[in-house]
């Protein structure tokens, strides 16, 4: 089985991830692999912003995974803006009390991002929230409550004894992204 070298940047949606990633990958002179999470709700012509029932929500979680995994086995050494970790915190906060589930459809696709998490990622760094929140069309909601549920979330998952991956969080203030790009590098990056 081919080993991979991914650095991950996991976190809610809308705290700079992508940046910071984009911005590490040039610094580092190694491959940025960008997720396709907006094509792939475009591709299935569903808005990452409109409310979706709990199988939905499954099924277009399934298939932001099936695109990421298949761009990440193209690279043995990468950077991303999305891992397992961040699908499954999303797929997980559409749960509620009320809430109809097909358990054993999500114990399935629970076992299979932390499978992917472990298979692709050598580190992960929480990407906590702190920036200015800033509308964009084809974004996902500004809900900073909805954010910061997230964010406990993939913190929760990083320390889950099924996650293998060494992990970090970036403080909360640590905005500037110079700041964050030293921490993550001295932090999550491993010789080959």
């Amino acid at each position: 089985m081919t080993k991979y070298h991914g650095i991950g940047l996991c976190g809610s949606h809308r705290t700079g991830k992508t940046t910071t990633a984009d911005t590490l990958a040039a610094e580092l002179d190694i491959p940025f692999v960008e997720t396709t999470t907006s094509a792939v709700f475009a591709e299935h012509g569903v808005s990452p912003s409109s409310p979706m029932d709990f199988d939905a929500r499954l099924w277009i979680q399934d298939k932001i995974l099936t695109a990421a995994e298949e761009i990440w086995s193209q690279h043995r050494h990468f950077i991303t803006d999305r891992t397992p970790l961040d699908m499954l915190a999303y797929t997980l906060a559409d749960i509620q009390g009320r809430t109809q589930v097909d358990f054993e459809a999500l114990q399935h696709y629970v076992a299979r991002c932390f499978a992917a998490t472990n298979r692709f990622f050598t580190g992960l760094c929480v990407v906590q929230p702190g920036i200015p929140l800033i509308a964009a069309p084809g974004k996902a909601a500004l809900n900073q409550a909805y954010i910061e549920h997230l964010n406990t979330l993939v913190l929760g998952l990083c320390q889950d004894e099924r996650q293998q991956v060494p992990f970090w969080v970036l403080a909360r203030k640590c905005i500037a992204i110079s700041e964050r790009c030293r921490f993550i590098k001295e932090k999550c990056f491993t010789p080959l």
